[in-house]
């Protein structure tokens, strides 16, 4: 089954954001859930409308999202690896 068929978009449910199917549980929600470090069955047992495919779903659209959308990340300096010094 693919993130397509497990997530959905209503401007009725959760004001438009990304849930999935079945439920009101925003897919963001999920993704900030495994952010935080909590493991796909943590976040199912205190969303038990969720299942791990669900999860995996969710995973799999924000991997879509950033493909599709590029967010302009601060420049940063690149590494340079530490100088050695004569003793």
């Amino acid at each position: 089954m693919t993130w397509e068929q497990r997530i959905h978009i209503d401007p009725l449910i959760c004001h438009g954001q990304a849930c999935i199917n079945g439920t009101r549980v925003p897919v963001s929600v999920v993704l900030d859930n495994l952010a935080a470090g909590l493991a796909p069955q943590q976040i199912i047992d205190s969303y038990p409308s969720l299942t791990a495919d669900d999860v995996h779903a969710a995973i799999r659209y924000a991997a879509e999202l950033a493909r599709e959308q590029v967010i302009d990340l601060p420049k940063r300096a690149r590494y340079a690896p530490p100088q050695m010094t004569d003793p």
